[in-house]
């Protein structure tokens, strides 16, 4: 196995400051703007996960008070959740890491790009947590399929005394199955035409500001996706997407395999599962009420869609901590 690099710790850093960080900007076209800036981590950590896949660490937030470890969705990046996660620097120690090919991660090969590659990640990330900055209990949070790939993990939650995740792709066995795989063949093939250059952050934003994907997320979101999900074009001038368009559709198109054999009655820490509304026209892949689910605790927040956590940050976070007090993990 591949070495990890050494804990890297940011130059004066202390615990992060427990509010979100904004800068308030002004442009002339677009006038007054919010934009997020994500502060330094506290440290880094490069995990080695196989010969040719590194993922960088990261620790946030305040390293005497409880362990949270947060991921992300396919194609995003685990900043892109700040405006969810700034929210509890001041009370938890933060371990925040982009999935294989996303983020502030390399590019590995496409072969590798897999939902298994995926949940073996996170096992390993979790060891390494615990390796460079010391064992304590441990709460995983993750979205969409980054929560799926957690579910898939081959430790089963052996390592977290708890899991909460926002709207996973999973759906009841033998049920809506025609729906769901139409929806997945369907997201696969509008991840493998979508654009993958542009000249501009701000030809990006636009395009996104025109999709009704992240009509209802907070002010600076948008800006924050181009930063966060847009690299230099290595060959030239303009950006390109960080995790490209084909490794994103190779995990929907192979992952509809896995969202029904996941097994949540095996897993080894309790659940926490807070949807979108169901009632809403999916924007992902549908979102099914799990409350007849007796193996994990199940709220849907109303008015929200698959992107919940930049939509009601607020929400999202008072309903995880009622889940970690009721478990007394706070």
């Amino acid at each position: 196995m591949p070495r990890d690099g050494a804990a890297r710790r940011a130059p004066g850093g202390g615990p992060d400051s427990g509010r979100s960080t904004l800068r308030a900007g002004r442009s002339e076209d677009s006038g007054a703007r919010v934009m997020w800036q994500v502060p330094e981590p506290l440290s880094t950590v490069d995990v080695a996960v196989d010969e040719d896949t590194t993922i960088v660490l990261r620790r946030h937030g305040n390293p005497d008070g409880p362990r949270l470890v947060l991921s992300h969705g396919l194609g995003l990046a685990v900043d892109l959740y700040y405006p969810f996660w700034s929210q509890l620097t001041a009370q938890f120690d933060l371990f925040v890491y982009d999935m294989r090919n996303h983020g502030q991660n390399p590019l590995g090969p496409l072969a590798a790009h897999t939902l298994p590659s995926l949940a073996r990640d996170h096992d390993l990330v979790l060891e390494a947590v615990d390796r460079h900055f010391g064992a304590k209990p441990k709460v995983g949070v993750c979205h969409s399929v980054g929560a799926l790939a957690m579910l898939l993990s081959p430790s089963s939650g052996a390592g977290l005394s708890a899991l909460v995740l926002y709207d996973p792709p999973i759906r009841k066995p033998n049920v809506d199955r025609d729906a769901y795989d139409d929806a997945g063949a369907q997201l696969a093939d509008s991840a493998r035409r979508r654009r993958e250059w542009f000249p501009t952050r701000e030809q990006f934003i636009e395009s996104a500001n025109s999709a009704q994907t992240f009509a209802r997320v907070v002010p600076g979101v948008v800006e924050l996706l181009a930063d966060t999900t847009l690299r230099d074009d290595p060959e030239g001038e303009g950006y390109v997407l960080r995790c490209p368009s084909s490794y994103e559709a190779q995990i929907i198109e192979y992952g509809r395999v896995f969202v029904s054999v996941v097994d949540l009655s095996s897993y080894r820490c309790p659940i926490k599962v807070i949807g979108a509304d169901p009632t809403l026209p999916f924007s992902y892949l549908p979102t099914f009420d799990l409350h007849e689910m007796v193996e994990v605790d199940y709220d849907f927040l109303p008015d929200t869609t698959h992107f919940l956590q930049l939509e009601q940050p607020d929400e999202c976070i008072a309903l995880m901590l009622a889940f970690l007090e009721q478990r007394d993990l706070l």
